[in-house]
């Protein structure tokens, strides 16, 4: 089994920051991409940013510039680094991972919620 837990959620003001966790645990030989994705209520689950196992990045054209993604592979770890939070990034984050020969697992969300 192979679990990701989230953590660091929560509700900010606008052009504030926040600073995501996501912590993978279980039988895992190594995990190839880490990524998040979010959910804003009515709308469909989108791309934020992914990481490679060598640390390649790609980001949503919405976050480049105020998002930062970056990992820790001997803790399994990923995290998502949020600043200039604005209203439209409230949303439930979701953290992903491809596990080398398991597929790919799925956190249970975070909420982050920014205020006007």
């Amino acid at each position: 089994q192979v679990q990701l837990v989230e953590s660091g959620g929560g509700l900010v003001q606008a052009g504030g920051s926040l600073r995501l966790s996501c912590a993978a645990s279980g039988s895992i030989f190594s995990i190839n991409s880490m990524g998040w994705y979010r959910q804003a209520p009515g709308k469909q689950r989108e791309l934020v940013a992914t990481i490679t196992s060598g640390g390649m990045t790609n980001y949503a054209d919405s976050v480049k510039g105020r998002f930062t993604i970056s990992r820790d592979n001997a803790k399994n770890t990923a995290y998502l680094q949020m600043n200039s939070l604005k209203p439209e990034d409230t949303a439930v984050y979701y953290c992903t991972a491809a596990i080398a020969t398991r597929g790919t697992y799925w956190g249970q969300g975070t909420q982050v919620t920014v205020s006007s």
